[in-house]
């Protein structure tokens, strides 16, 4: 009896506790979403960008790390959420402002509210309806939307350009309008880090990692857009179909849409 009761204290205990790894790295998404936000008020936008495109790095390998040890939990997945709301959406939209819309005075920054509030509207509402095993995201994932932004400011930084005001607060809006819309974005949920892989697809990688270091604000930005291009293709390609073979296309978030035992 008595080693019946200890084992189950045991069980309580890792219940309770939480996953070192995956929240770990969650942390490092988390900081540097504060970095960027700090980086921004300091008027060095090129490093805030930068730090949010690390922020996304750290959000997409939180996720594969909790599948593949699986050290899955629920804290997990609510941690993640606020530390996205911090990386993604406050710090883009703050950076994005200070930048660019400061000179529109009010509206500049209710441009950027705007980002942050679709941003915590796209995370709540995969928070509300759950996992599911679509292969695509119902609306664009947060972390892009803020990549798209980090990566316009690396490009306008390389070409030495100033921004247009109004054309970056149609940025800011046309992002926001997509993470709440119902537009199907591709999850590459079936790309693993840990499974085999074809031989070309490692060559794949490799290529696009040389494009990357070669021009890595012209290879983001074009990387960027063309995830964006092709949410839209997929939602005029369904809209061309007859609804009797429409897809299902339920709310996922990035990398943790995934049961109640989550990272």
């Amino acid at each position: 009896m008595k080693r019946k009761k200890r084992i189950k204290k045991d069980r309580t205990r890792r219940g309770r506790g939480i996953y070192v790894l995956p929240n770990l790295l969650t942390s490092f998404n988390l900081f540097f979403g504060f970095y960027a936000a700090v980086a921004a008020i300091n008027q060095k936008f090129v490093a805030a960008a930068v730090a949010i495109l690390l922020g996304v790095i750290f959000d997409i390998m939180d996720g594969k790390v909790a599948r593949a040890t699986n050290t899955n939990s629920k804290f997990g997945m609510e941690y993640d959420s606020l530390a996205d709301l911090m990386t993604f959406g406050l710090a883009p939209g703050l950076m994005i402002y200070l930048w660019a819309l400061k000179p529109l005075g009010r509206i500049g920054w209710l441009g950027a509210f705007l980002f942050l509030a679709c941003g915590a509207l796209r995370l709540a509402r995969f928070n509300a309806q759950g996992q599911s095993s679509s292969p695509y995201f119902t609306g664009l994932p947060i972390p892009a939307a803020a990549g798209m932004s980090a990566s316009t400011v690396l490009l306008f930084h390389r070409i030495d350009f100033s921004p247009y005001p109004l054309a970056m607060l149609i940025l800011l809006y046309s992002l926001s309008f997509l993470m709440v819309s119902t537009i199907p974005f591709k999850t590459f949920k079936d790309v693993e880090l840990f499974h085999k892989m074809k031989f070309n697809v490692l060559v794949a990688a490799i290529l696009l990692m040389i494009f990357i270091a070669a021009l890595p604000s012209i290879a983001l930005f074009t990387i960027g857009a063309a995830y964006i291009l092709s949410g839209l293709f997929n939602a005029f390609r369904l809209h061309l179909k007859p609804k009797s073979e429409l897809l299902e296309l339920p709310v996922e978030d990035d990398e943790k849409a995934l049961p109640v035992h989550q990272k």
